[in-house]
């Protein structure tokens, strides 16, 4: 058969010497139809649907295979001169792929032989002849792709090029008609040329019909995957995928600058990478420039300023076009697209105009996305410090539960930062926040890499870490809370820190995160008295569990009078003299033993028996207060009132029964007040404290410089003395800084018209710092601790001494103070 074949050649070509007048005429409508063209982008290939096989379906029939490769392959060169885009590689390759299709073709038509032009045999071996030509086109351009780009992309290349051959069929039946139109007579070339034009115009129609059609069904699906993404933090992933898709770019970017907390954002998705790279492809003047201008920065082969061309191509790309994004009229970043795929193909104005109608939806998406990821943030993390909150503690607790290894522990630390009320009253709490800002950055320097810390109160700061065992977790508190105690500097002030830690450990001490947290508060508290990293231990907790116990009992104890009331001596530094006493609650329970007071007036306060512990207490004071008047000792008496019991508008009412009934002067009862935050600015205290003022009764603030009252707000209150809390008179002989606090609260007391009571008096070092200050008057161990009411009159008769100085009889006696 193949000797047969240049026998049939020849023949063919004699055949067809009179029909070279259709020469000029074919090779037109070749030319036409060649610029009539469907495209498809496979990655950086285009794959092209011509009109092509309608003149070479014409040419088989009409020319020898000489003249019918020659028409291909000169309406090839054509269309190749005139887009002046194709390198010599690719006009060569184009150009042979020409030939061998048309080639092949031909093969087919002298195989199987062709009829008249009416003869159905005609037809179909012409048909199959153009199947054939365009199998070997794809041949060829899916062997050049598995040796550039690799096998695995020819799969999709494949599917891409099914599609073509329904146009493949298509031109057939049209060059079967012409072929009919033209044998019917010559002068229907003139028709032909006409159909071609009116054909060009369809086509080119029905392409931008598909490009369009493309463009709003993907525009659609991206603005539904940017709703749907907006809250999972997936929204760039799925945004320049989509984008870059859409435009058929090589690269799409998303930039958005730096703003408040949050980093400067720019991502890319690249055509030959799965996934966003954190850098661009395009040098950053670009977007700098839309981000300045807020218009759209568009530079290609064609448009856009000279210079910047320059820069385009200096950096490798094409084409691009960047446009602002905005939402609520303000620019929040840019959007852009470069590298246009295909080497005959760039970015237009309908390209610019599709991602300028995109950035709209873009803008408002990435500053939901900012919003969402703040509202989180926010929700997870404390605004002062920007530490974790406690809900994030107790989530991360969670977490570490669950995934800590088997020989492993999770330990929660818990720091209490002691003494920051007095920082917020003698600096402000302006000074107040930059300790706790400072706590938190040493706390973050300090913790071990992999914790978590967190600020769970306002003074109180939790880290979260696995570690072997619980010795290793407590080595790692007293470390931290080593590096705490340096000493800070707030507004050119030296400032000494101090912590209480306590430490719980899981699985040891709890099982759940709320227990473990609550474990180690109570470890906290415990620390306190210690002075050390304190370990959650049973024993503890037994402590807090038996404040439950105990509200039962302090109601019996209250209805029976087992609560007792003891005496605690205030002296005048001055001249010595005995002015006062203190009247405090003691309670011995028959099981438990000496029950502490915070203990039961914890448990009185949540039990709603607050006000019968201090009815109690009062009409003792009172009662006594009387007595001592009567035996010519006429004694003031204090009573501590918590801002709680200040809330009760009938106070000052039972208040002022309770001295009438007993005929005791308001002026002999004061009235000792939790230092609390519910003072700040009198709050509504404030009409109740106004009451007892006006009805005689003195007024005095506890454990002053301990909690956040400043003498601001003493300006506000009806107060007429304060009590120098005892951790600063206690400390006076060794710290200068606790010796500056007392004599600093001294002199501005004074001020302000203010008596002055120094707790905590232990020693005569301490009594004679007081009285060279011009201190008032002191309480403490140096005189008398609190004693039950015969031993503190045993102690009155023993420690006071006659004095022939004082003249009337019936005034209190010099009080000498022993060791």
């Amino acid at each position: 058969m193949l000797l047969s074949l240049p026998v049939m050649f020849s023949d063919r070509v004699k055949e067809l010497d009179h029909d070279i007048q259709f020469v000029p005429v074919l090779l037109l409508l070749a030319v036409l139809a060649t610029h009539m063209q469907l495209r498809f982008d496979v990655r950086r290939q285009g794959l092209v649907a011509h009109l092509n096989d309608i003149p070479v379906l014409l040419t088989l029939f009409y020319l020898s295979p000489l003249l019918a490769i020659a028409v291909r392959l000169v309406a090839g060169l054509i269309w190749s001169v005139s887009t002046a885009r194709l390198d010599p590689h690719k006009v060569t390759f184009n150009a042979a792929g020409h030939i061998a299709s048309v080639a092949a073709a031909n093969l087919v038509v002298l195989q199987l032989g062709l009829g008249e032009a009416g003869d159905p045999w005609t037809w179909f071996v012409l048909g199959a002849a153009i199947v054939a030509g365009n199998i070997v086109s794809l041949t060829a351009i899916s062997g050049v792709m598995a040796v550039l780009q690799g096998p695995a992309y020819l799969p999709q290349f494949l599917r891409t090029a099914v599609p073509t051959f329904a146009v493949v069929g298509v031109n057939i039946v049209i060059g079967l008609v012409m072929l009919l139109t033209l044998h019917a007579s010559k002068w229907a070339s003139i028709l032909l040329v006409a159909l071609a034009a009116v054909l060009a115009v369809a086509y080119q129609a029905y392409a931008q019909f598909l490009r369009q059609h493309k463009s709003l069904t993907e525009m659609y699906a991206l603005t539904q995957d940017v709703a749907t993404t907006n809250h999972d933090g997936t929204l760039p992933d799925v945004l320049l995928a989509r984008v870059r898709a859409l435009l058929a770019a090589d690269s799409a970017t998303l930039w958005v600058p730096a703003q408040g907390r949050h980093q400067e954002l720019l991502l890319s998705a690249r055509f030959d990478y799965q996934g966003l790279l954190d850098n661009a492809p395009t040098p950053d003047l670009f977007r700098q420039m839309a981000m300045r201008t807020g218009g759209t920065v568009a530079v290609g082969p064609k448009i856009g300023d000279a210079e910047l061309r320059s820069v385009l191509q200096d950096a490798g790309v094409k084409d691009i076009i960047v446009v602002p994004l905005r939402s609520s009229g303000v620019m929040v970043g840019t959007l852009e697209v470069a590298g246009r795929l295909g080497e005959r193909t760039a970015f237009g104005a309908e390209d610019q105009q599709l991602l300028e109608t995109l950035s709209a939806h873009v803008g408002v998406a990435v500053e939901n996305s900012r919003l969402v990821d703040r509202l989180q943030y926010d929700a997870n993390h404390d605004a002062l410090t920007g530490l974790a909150n406690r809900r994030r503690m107790l989530e991360a607790l969670g977490e570490a539960m669950t995934g800590r290894g088997p020989r492993e522990v999770v330990a929660v630390l818990l720091f209490d930062v002691v003494a920051l009320r007095q920082v917020n009253d003698s600096l402000g709490h302006a000074a107040g926040d930059k300790v706790l800002i400072e706590v938190a950055r040493r706390l973050r320097g300090l913790a071990p890499q992999g914790a978590l810390v967190a600020r769970v109160g306002d003074d109180e700061f939790a880290v979260e870490l696995r570690t072997a065992n619980a010795d290793a977790a407590v080595t790692v508190a007293d470390t931290l809370r080593a590096g705490l105690r340096d000493r800070m500097v707030i507004e050119m002030l030296t400032i000494d820190i101090d912590t209480n830690v306590g430490v719980s450990i899981y699985p040891d001490h709890g099982t759940e995160p709320e227990v473990l947290l609550q474990r180690a508060h109570v470890a906290t508290h415990a620390a306190k008295s210690r002075g050390v990293v304190q370990l959650f231990n049973a024993g503890l907790q037994s402590r807090s569990v038996r404040r439950v116990g105990l509200a039962a009992d302090l109601q019996a104890a209250l209805t029976s009078g087992e609560l007792e009331v003891y005496f605690q001596p205030k002296v005048a530094l001055k001249d010595r003299r005995l002015v006062g006493v203190e009247c405090l609650a003691r309670w011995e329970h028959p099981v438990h033993g000496q029950v502490a007071p915070p203990d039961f007036v914890a448990v009185a306060e949540h039990t709603g028996q607050l006000a019968r512990l201090n009815g109690v207490v009062l009409r003792e004071g009172v009662r006594r207060a009387r007595e001592w008047a009567d035996a010519g000792r006429p004694l003031s008496v204090a009573v501590n009132l918590s801002a709680r019991t200040l809330s009760d508008a009938d106070l000052p009412l039972q208040i002022s029964e309770l001295l009438d009934e007993h005929g005791v002067p308001a002026d002999r009862l004061i009235l000792e007040i939790s230092e609390e935050e519910e003072l700040l600015g009198g709050g509504r205290s404030l009409p109740v404290l106004n009451r007892l003022r006006d009805l005689g009764v003195r007024l005095s603030v506890d454990d002053f410089g301990a909690g956040r009252v400043s003498f601001a707000d003493l300006s506000r209150l009806p107060v007429q003395e304060v009590k120098i809390d005892r951790t600063f008179v206690q400390g006076m002989a060794t710290s200068p800084s606790d010796l500056a606090i007392v004599r600093t609260i001294v002199d501005m007391a004074d001020h302000f018209g203010l008596a002055v009571v120094a707790e905590g008096v232990e020693s005569e070092l301490t009594l004679g710092l007081l009285e060279d200050m011009s201190c008032d008057m002191g309480q403490g161990f140096l005189f008398s601790r609190a004693l039950p009411y015969d031993r503190f009159e045993s102690w009155l008769q023993v420690q006071t001494d006659a004095d022939p100085t004082i003249a009337p009889a019936g005034e209190v006696r010099w009080l000498r103070a022993v060791p």
